[in-house]
């Protein structure tokens, strides 16, 4: 069957001396499901993020697609099995346009993740969403230039599978499960989120131009960022659940009339926010449904597709 579950194999484990087993994974991601269980829930966001996990694993995983930004670091939070990937690799050496968006979704199906959560830093382009406003979309506009952004291309993958074209349903590209997930995080911690709204992402790494800007404002477009694309949709091709939290850390250039958003800024506000993030977001990970009874079209976004390929 092509989109069957490969289950689990075998993995080599050693102790790093600081806390964290490490542990490698062969191509299909089956070694890490057996040190402690299958991940739930994936999070896709900063490195540092795993510090805060309990009893935590670092898995080193190898994928069809190639490396993953960086390790999967496998714990527990509040009770749940998380799977964590730094999106730009530790050190942020990787930028939005150079991180390897198949592998880091691959990489998290193959040690159990069946719902993803990957918070972002955005631009406003509107006055009203000023630095600190966190916004939960319920839409997405790709504008980015050269992502690849399916595993269903019809191209010979390095193992000799030839996956078939399939063409997925996208209309709603976030979960709606995620996402109230989200919001009812956000209120429990007296952050008032924005309940919908379009996240356009743009290739990067620069910022955009203030007439780029303002053409996405006109489009009726809400927020800007630079990773969301392709990582939606490759985790509904995968039939992972998937929703974004979007932080506002500066207004960009055609919401704003002095010199333009700079990376201080936008580092000194993501800075001032964190831990408040970081809260939502695990009271996020909390409110998520237990795998078993998801009940959304993500979820069952592969039924009767025949992929030619088998999904880990």
């Amino acid at each position: 069957m092509a989109n069957a579950d490969t289950g689990t194999g075998s993995g080599t484990s050693t102790d790093t001396g600081a806390g964290i087993d490490t542990v490698s994974a062969d191509a299909a991601g089956t070694g890490p499901a057996a040190v402690d269980g299958p991940a739930e829930i994936g999070v896709i966001g900063g490195s540092g993020f795993y510090s805060f996990l309990e009893d935590v694993t670092e898995v080193s995983v190898d994928t069809p697609y190639g490396k993953p930004s960086d390790s999967v670091f496998l714990g527990e939070l509040g009770g749940r099995k998380v799977a964590f990937l730094p999106r730009h690799g530790r050190g942020h050496h990787l930028p939005p346009h150079r991180i390897n968006y198949r592998a880091n979704l691959w990489a998290l199906r193959s040690v159990g993740v069946r719902q993803v959560l990957g918070p972002c830093a955005v631009g406003g382009l509107r006055p009203e969403f000023g630095p600190g406003t966190l916004l939960v979309p319920d839409q997405l506009v790709d504008r980015t230039k050269a992502r690849v952004q399916t595993y269903y291309d019809g191209e010979p993958r390095p193992d000799g599978t030839v996956p078939n074209v399939v063409h997925l349903g996208f209309a709603d590209p976030y979960c709606p499960e995620g996402r109230r997930a989200a919001l009812a995080a956000a209120r429990g911690r007296d952050w008032e989120p924005v309940d919908g709204g379009t996240l356009v992402v743009v290739e990067g790494p620069r910022f955009s131009t203030r007439a780029e800007s303002r053409w996405h404002a006109a489009m009726g477009w809400s927020v800007v960022g630079m990773t969301g694309h392709p990582e939606a949709v490759l985790a509904r091709e995968l039939g992972l659940c998937y929703t974004t939290m979007t932080l506002v850390t500066d207004l960009d250039a055609g919401a704003e009339a002095g010199e333009g958003v700079s990376h201080e800024e936008v580092l000194q506000v993501f800075a001032a926010n964190v831990d408040r993030l970081r809260s939502v977001l695990f009271d996020a990970v909390a409110g998520l449904p237990k795998t078993e009874s998801r009940d959304c079209a993500c979820a069952r976004a592969l039924d009767g597709m025949d992929t030619g390929i088998a999904l880990p």
